[in-house]
C-alpha cells in the first residue's frame, strides 16, 4: 500500500486506464445483449411453449393452414404474423398477428414497451405500416419483460400490412400424450414441398450465428484499451522496481526471499487491477446505456430486426470484465516482478544494471521479432475456425508482440538519426533529453510500445474502414444506375421484404418519361442451415445499365446465359460462406419444388453479408409466378427530367404504399447506414487512445521522479526552470515521434490483417486497400500534439524540484 499511497498520481493514472479498459469490456457486452433484443419468438409468452416452426421461402399460403388443422393428430396451429411497424413517434415496434387475440380492435403489449410508452390497459394506440394506420385498445399487458412487442388479431394485422392469403410462420404446440414425432410426419405430409419444419431453438441459432462475428469483433475491439492498458501496468511496476532497488536490496539483506520480493510487486499490480476493475464495471454500466441505441441500429440495419431490451447489469460479463482486468494487471508485472526477485542484494543497489541489459538484448529481440512476423504471416494464411477469424486476431497479436520487440532497437537506431536536429535545441535540452531516452531505453521502450499500439490499432480501422467505404462508394456508383428506385413504404429494416402491390409496375412502366423498369423479386431462404437472400430481376436490364463486376469471367457472356434457363448469379459472400464455385450446381426450395440450379458467375456485392443468390425473373416465374417484387428501378428516358418523373409518379401513386427516392438519395442512405455502423468503433479507439495519453503522461512522470537526482545535479550545473521544462516536452515530443513512426508501420500491417484476413473471414467480402493518406497524416500530427501535451504536468514538476532536496536521497 505504501509505494501507492506515496505516488498519488500515478497511481490514480494506472487506476484509471484500467478501469476505462475494463468499461469498455462491461459496456459492448451488456449493450450488446440489450441491443440484439431476444432472437426466439416472443409469441411463446401468448401460445405456451412451442414444439415446432413452418417456415417457407416467400412466406406461408394461408390455405395449407386448412390442411394442418384437419390432421388427425392432437396438435395446436397458430397461424402468425411477425413484422416490424411503427408507433407514436414513428418509433420501430415488433407487431405479432395470431388467432388468439380475436378481437379485432384488441391488443395486448409486452411489459417491457408498456413501460417504455407509458401504456395501460384500455389505451388506444396506433400503429402505422407505410401510409397505413389502425387503431387498437389495450386489453392486457403481458409480463414479458425482455422483448418490445405488441399483439393483435392476425385478420387486421393482415390488413394494416396488406399481406392477405399469406402469413410468416405457424407455431405448432403438441398436446399432451401425444408423440412429437407422428405429428412432425404428419406435418410433412400435409405442407407443401420446400415448406421447413424446425424446432424453435433453429430460428434462434440462425440469428446468433449472423450477429457472432459483428459481437465477436466488438468484443475483441474492447479489449485493446486492456491491451494498452497491459503496457502501463508493465511500466507502472518496472519502474517502481528501478526506483525500490535498494529497498529490494535491504529486504534481501534481512532475509526475505525471492518469492517474497515477487509477492511485494504482484501485490502491487493485483490492488491496481482490483481497485481500477470494480471502477471500471460501474462505469461500463453507464458507458452501455449510452452505446445500445447506436449498436441496436446497426443490427436493425445489418443483421436482423430485432427490439432493443432494456441494459440489465448481469454479474456474468461484470465478473469476466474483472477477472479480466485483474489478470491483465498481474500478467503484466510478471517480467518486472520476476526480475525483481532474481536480483541479488549487492547488484539491486546499482540502478543502471537492466537498463544495460536491455540494450545488450535489443539485437536477439531483433531476430525473435523476426519470428513472430513470420508467425503472424503463416497465421494469416489459415481459415476461419468455427465460423470465427481466430487465426487472424492471433497474426495481429503477433504483430503487436513483433513491435514491442523491435522498439528498443528502433529507438536507439532513431535518436542515433535525430541526434543533429536535438543539438540545435537551445540549452543542451535537446541533447540531454535524447540521451536521457536511451538511457532509460526499459521504460522508454514500454512507454513507445503502448502509445504505438495505440496509434497502431487506430491507423489499423481508419484504413481498413476508410478502405471499405470507399469500395463500397464505389460499388454504389457501378450497381446504382437507376434514376428512381421504389420500394414499398416504411421502416427499411434487414431481412424484411415488404411486397409492392402488384398494380404499381403497370403504373409506373406507362408513366410519362419512364423508359425501362426492373423489378426486382427478393425474399429470405435458408441453404445449409444459413439464411440468405434469393432474388430475381429482369437480366437484360442490368446487363445494359448496371452490370456487376464479376470475380472472373466476361459479365456480358455470363449474364446473357440466365433468361430462360436454371442458371444463377451469386455474390462473394455467399460463394465464401458455402464454399460455391462457378460451374456448382445449387438445390433451392422455390414454392413446392427442389430446383437445381447452376451457378454462372460469382460477383463482388456489398449489400449483404448473408449471401445473395440471383436469377433471371423468367427462371423465378417457372416457380413462383405469384412471387411480389419489393423493390423496383426505374429509368428515366434520355431528355426527361428525373425530379419531373419522380413527382409526377409521386402523384400517381398516392393511394399505394410505396416510396420513391432518387439515385443519389439511395446513396447517401446507404453511406449513412454504413457509417452509423462504424460509429462505436471510433468511439472504442478513442477511448484506447485516452489510456495509452494516460499511460503517456504517467511514464513521463515516472522518468521524471526515477531522474530526480540528475534533474537535481543539473539544477546545480545552472539549468533553469525553462531549460529543464523543455527537456521533459523534448522527451515527450520525441516519445510522441518514435511512437508515431512504430505506429504507423504497425498499423498498416495491422490494416492489411483486417481487410484481407479478418473481415474477409468474419463476412466473406473483398475490399480494395484506399489508405487516406492526408486523415493519417492530420491524425498522427494530432496524436504528437497530444502527446506533447501530456508532457505539460510532469515538466512542470520537474522544473519545482529542488537540488538541496534531491541531494538527499542517496
Amino acid at each position: 500500500f505504501r509505494p501507492l499511497r506515496a505516488d498519488p498520481m500515478r497511481t490514480g493514472l494506472t487506476m484509471l486506464a484500467i478501469a476505462l479498459g475494463v468499461a469498455v469490456v462491461v459496456a459492448i457486452d451488456l449493450a450488446g445483449d440489450a441491443a440484439v433484443g431476444s432472437f426466439q419468438s416472443s409469441v411463446t409468452s401468448l401460445l405456451g411453449p412451442v414444439d415446432f416452426e413452418i417456415t417457407a421461402n416467400g412466406g406461408i399460403d394461408e390455405r395449407v393452414m386448412a390442411k394442418l388443422t384437419a390432421l388427425p393428430v392432437n396438435a395446436n396451429f397458430a397461424a402468425t404474423i411477425e413484422q416490424r411497424v411503427t408507433t407514436g413517434g414513428h418509433l420501430p415496434v415488433t407487431m405479432f398477428g395470431i388467432e388468439a387475440i380475436l378481437d379485432p380492435t384488441a391488443a395486448v403489449v409486452s411489459r417491457d414497451i408498456a413501460t417504455r410508452f407509458n401504456w395501460k390497459p384500455g389505451d388506444r394506440i396506433h400503429l402505422h405500416a407505410g401510409a397505413r394506420t389502425a387503431e387498437f385498445r389495450i386489453r392486457s399487458v403481458d409480463p414479458d419483460e425482455k422483448n418490445e412487442w405488441i399483439a393483435v388479431d392476425i385478420a387486421p394485422a393482415q390488413q394494416l400490412l396488406e399481406s392477405y392469403g399469406r402469413i410468416d410462420h405457424v407455431e405448432v404446440i403438441v398436446g399432451p400424450h401425444e408423440s412429437a414425432d407422428t405429428v412432425e410426419h404428419a406435418m410433412q405430409r400435409a405442407i407443401p414441398f420446400g415448406y421447413d419444419i424446425s424446432t424453435p431453438g433453429a430460428r434462434a441459432e440462425d440469428s446468433q450465428r449472423m450477429l457472432r462475428a459483428f459481437r465477436t469483433n466488438l468484443g475483441v475491439l474492447s479489449y485493446i484499451s486492456l491491451l494498452v492498458g497491459a503496457f502501463l501496468i508493465y511500466n507502472t511496476i518496472a519502474v517502481s522496481v528501478v526506483r525500490r532497488r535498494v529497498e529490494i536490496g535491504i529486504l534481501r539483506g534481512l532475509g526475505v526471499g525471492r518469492r517474497g520480493v515477487l509477492a511485494i510487486f504482484l501485490g502491487e499490480a493485483a490492488l491496481l487491477g482490483i481497485i481500477g476493475s470494480v471502477a471500471g464495471i460501474g462505469l461500463g454500466r453507464l458507458m452501455a446505456s449510452a452505446m445500445v441505441d447506436s449498436i441496436s441500429r446497426t443490427v436493425n440495419s445489418i443483421f436482423l430486426t430485432s427490439s432493443p431490451g432494456k441494459v440489465a447489469f448481469a454479474w456474468l460479463p461484470a465478473l469476466v470484465a474483472f477477472g479480466a482486468g485483474t489478470a491483465v494487471a498481474v500478467v503484466s508485472a510478471l517480467i518486472p516482478a520476476h526480475e525483481a526477485a532474481g536480483v541479488a542484494p549487492a547488484e539491486a543497489m546499482r540502478r543502471d544494471a537492466r537498463q544495460h541489459e536491455t540494450r545488450v538484448r535489443a539485437g536477439r529481440d531483433l531476430a525473435w521479432a523476426g519470428v513472430v512476423c513470420v508467425a503472424a504471416i503463416v497465421l494469416g494464411q489459415f481459415g476461419p475456425i468455427a465460423g470465427r477469424p481466430l487465426t487472424g486476431y492471433a497474426a495481429a497479436l503477433c504483430a503487436v508482440a513483433a513491435a514491442a520487440l523491435i522498439s528498443p532497437a528502433f529507438i536507439s537506431a532513431a535518436i542515433d538519426l535525430l541526434r543533429g536536429a536535438l543539438r540545435r535545441i537551445p540549452g543542451a535540452a535537446g541533447m540531454i533529453a535524447g540521451r536521457s531516452l536511451v538511457a532509460s531505453l526499459a521504460r522508454t521502450s514500454v512507454v513507445v510500445t503502448a502509445l504505438a499500439t495505440a496509434i497502431a490499432m487506430t491507423i489499423s480501422v481508419g484504413i481498413m474502414v476508410t478502405s471499405f467505404r470507399r469500395t463500397v462508394q464505389i460499388w454504389l456508383e457501378n450497381r446504382l444506375q437507376a434514376d428512381i428506385y421504389l420500394r414499398a413504404a416504411g421502416q427499411v429494416t434487414a431481412g424484411l421484404f415488404a411486397p409492392i402491390p402488384p398494380q404499381v409496375y403497370g403504373i409506373v412502366a406507362a408513366a410519362p418519361g419512364v423508359d425501362e423498369v426492373d423489378a426486382f423479386h427478393g425474399f429470405n431462404f435458408h441453404y445449409e442451415g444459413q439464411q440468405s437472400t434469393f432474388g430475381a430481376s429482369n437480366i437484360d436490364i442490368m446487363r445494359r445499365h448496371g452490370p456487376p463486376k464479376f470475380l472472373s469471367g466476361d459479365a456480358d457472356e455470363i449474364l446473357r446465359s440466365l433468361p430462360n434457363r436454371n442458371r444463377v448469379i451469386v455474390t462473394e459472400p455467399f460463394a465464401n460462406k458455402h464454399h460455391v464455385k462457378v460451374g456448382d450446381v445449387l438445390h433451392i426450395a422455390l414454392g413446392p419444388n427442389q430446383v437445381p440450379l447452376t451457378v454462372a458467375g460469382i460477383y463482388y456485392d456489398y449489400s449483404s453479408h448473408r449471401g445473395l443468390v440471383v436469377a433471371d425473373w423468367s427462371t423465378m416465374r417457372r416457380y413462383l409466378p405469384n412471387q411480389p417484387a419489393t423493390d423496383m428501378a426505374i429509368y428515366v428516358k434520355r431528355g426527361s427530367n428525373p425530379t419531373t418523373v419522380r413527382y409526377g409518379l409521386e402523384s400517381r401513386l398516392a393511394d399505394y404504399d410505396v416510396s420513391l427516392a432518387p439515385n443519389e438519395a439511395l446513396r447517401d442512405s446507404a453511406l449513412a447506414v454504413f457509417d452509423r455502423t462504424f460509429a462505436v468503433t471510433w468511439a472504442l479507439e478513442g477511448i484506447a487512445l485516452i489510456v495509452a495519453m494516460l499511460g503517456t503522461a504517467n511514464s513521463l512522470l515516472a522518468l521524471v521522479l526515477d531522474r530526480r537526482r540528475e534533474i537535481g545535479l543539473i539544477r546545480c550545473l545552472g539549468a533553469d526552470d525553462g531549460q529543464i521544462r523543455r527537456m521533459v516536452l523534448t522527451e515527450a515530443g520525441l516519445i510522441g515521434l518514435l511512437a508515431a513512426g512504430l505506429g504507423l508501420v504497425l498499423g498498416i500491417a495491422l490494416s492489411l490483417d483486417l481487410i484481407y484476413v479478418i473481415n474477409r473471414q468474419s463476412f466473406g467480402w473483398t475490399i480494395q486497400f484506399h489508405p487516406p493518406l492526408g486523415l493519417l497524416a492530420a491524425a498522427l500530427l494530432l496524436l504528437w500534439i497530444f502527446t506533447v501535451a501530456a508532457g505539460i504536468y510532469p515538466a512542470r514538476f520537474a522544473a519545482r524540484l529542488q537540488p538541496a532536496e534531491t541531494a538527499h536521497e542517496e
